[in-house]
């Protein structure tokens, strides 16, 4: 969830600021939005990637040998 907030994040300040070039520019905005949507996938995958790294170590744990650890 936090991956994707931050990618909706990113994603809303890249469309800002791109049209805020325009303004003050003569260049012309050309959004990809497919890209926006690859983008999103992209900070999901890495968001399950690295959230069930832990999780898959942490369940091959005894409960009692980690919880006498801390």
């Amino acid at each position: 969830m936090l991956c994707n907030v931050g990618g909706i994040i990113g994603i809303l300040l890249g469309f800002g600021l791109g049209n805020v070039m325009t303004l003050m520019t003569s260049f012309e905005a050309n959004i990809p939005y497919e890209w926006a949507f690859i983008g999103m996938g992209f900070c999901s995958v890495i968001g399950i990637t690295f959230g069930m790294i832990p999780a898959i170590k942490a369940s091959k744990l005894n409960p009692i040998d980690a919880l006498a650890y801390e």
